[in-house]
């Protein structure tokens, strides 16, 4: 059954995100019934009595969950129609992933509370985090589209005219760093969650693994790029590149490296 709504949520998901920007209604209705089943489904998929379900998969498609909802939200106070056709073919293919990549139940007895915890705060950072690249990256083509002279043939897209209804650059700038701030301090309680549950775990507050490195590597990024913002106005190209840096670090941190083993390397950790 699970399945069924995975596959029901991930063909509204790519229903909604080609759908004509003049349905509005259709489309909140759609990601709105989308997102429900998803999350529905996901909750059903990740929890059973005294287990949790983690993996890449899971953990990809619980990311998105998320993600979905920031941007609906987002999209209610700016009108960021355009990033629909990014966000939601993403989230369309990690909601079918966890019925093709399990990963693996561990129990829960005996594990910290902050186990629990840290993986919910790491969940929302990583989320917060998803959108706000997905932010830059709808930046970089809307700096893109002020710096041509599309002809009139150009103009008739959806997604150009979707473009040029975007809140003016500054508007988004401002936007994406409330983004990256929120994501930041998320990201530090997760790290320090995450030295907390492995002291109690591990009985060291530092495992120096690759999960480990690249989270610490992405947060040095996004915090080099708050304080290169405050003190030294950094803006523009030097965000976007930095935002979409300190994304890729993070998106190897845990799901990267979780496909490799998982997927590659065929091995099974908790």
């Amino acid at each position: 059954m699970q399945t069924y709504f995975f596959i029901l949520a991930a063909l509204l998901y790519l229903g909604c995100a080609f759908m004509p920007s003049e349905r509005r209604t259709p489309i909140s209705l759609g990601i709105v019934l989308g997102w429900v089943l998803h999350g529905g489904a996901l909750l059903s998929d990740m929890f059973a009595p005294e287990a949790l379900r983690v993996g890449f998969a899971v953990m990809l498609s619980a990311t998105l969950w998320i993600s979905v909802a920031a941007y609906w939200l987002e999209n209610r106070n700016f009108s960021l129609d355009s990033m629909r056709v990014l966000v939601l073919p993403v989230a369309a293919v990690s909601v079918v992933l966890p019925s093709i990549f399990p990963g693996n139940m561990i129990v829960l007895a005996g594990k910290s509370d902050w186990f629990l915890a840290h993986i919910a705060i790491s969940i929302l950072a990583y989320s917060t985090l998803t959108i706000a690249a997905f932010h830059a990256v709808l930046m970089v083509l809307q700096e893109s589209r002020l710096h041509t002279r599309p002809g009139p043939a150009a103009q008739t897209g959806w997604f150009a005219m979707a473009l040029d209804r975007l809140p003016a650059l500054l508007t988004m700038e401002k936007l994406l760093f409330r983004l990256i701030g929120f994501g930041f301090v998320l990201l530090t309680l997760t790290v320090l969650s995450g030295v907390v549950f492995s002291e109690q775990l591990f009985g060291t507050p530092f495992r120096w693994d690759h999960k480990t490195v690249f989270t610490m590597l992405s947060w040095l990024l996004f915090g080099l790029l708050l304080a290169g913002r405050r003190w030294q106005g950094w803006r523009g190209r030097t965000a976007l590149s930095f935002t979409l840096a300190g994304f890729a670090i993070l998106l190897l941190a845990y799901v990267g490296s979780r496909f490799v083993l998982e997927v590659v390397l065929h091995r099974v950790l908790t």
